[in-house]
């Protein structure tokens, strides 16, 4: 089975999902380049997305983003240089691997120009990052995330 018949038949299971896959992403890093291709790929072969480009932002997931979450059967994870710099996005993952625990969601992680280990081990640019947000409480929470998410199976941009 070659990788586009394996993911059609990741993508139609016998649960109905409003998403085929959720897209977590930095926008700042990624937005206008890497992920705006790949979800232009993705719908050219009718996998329906959700990118979060129409919702605000804060530091705290919106009831929407929520359901999409729940509600998408993949979710692609970008990790990228400043993606541990947002609450944001470390909120979302928080939230996507409670969904591949629970649900048996399925993640898939691409590192983007960023080193595996500095995500899974919080180093470089994520260490950085770790600094501005050691007054929070989630802290412990988001690194034990990106851990469990670097150690699954990916794709490195840096290996093309």
């Amino acid at each position: 089975m070659d990788e586009q018949q394996k993911t059609s038949s990741i993508v139609s299971s016998s649960k109905k999902y409003e998403y085929d896959v959720f897209l977590s992403f930095r926008g700042e890093d990624t937005r206008k380049t890497f992920t705006s291709y790949l979800d232009k790929a993705l719908n050219k072969e009718k996998i329906k997305t959700f990118i979060d480009d129409r919702l605000e932002k804060g530091d705290e997931i919106s009831t929407t983003l929520i359901k999409a979450i729940e509600n998408s059967r993949i979710s692609i994870v970008i990790f990228s240089k400043n993606y541990a710099s947002s609450k944001w996005c470390l909120n979302e993952l928080t939230k996507i691997m409670d969904c591949k625990r629970v649900q048996e969601q399925i993640v898939m992680p691409v590192f983007y120009d960023i080193d595996p280990s500095h995500v899974r081990n919080q180093t470089e640019a994520y260490k950085d990052a770790f600094e501005k947000h050691k007054e929070d409480s989630r802290c412990e929470q988001w690194r034990n995330d990106l851990n469990k998410a670097a150690n699954i199976a990916g794709w490195d941009s840096r290996n093309r």
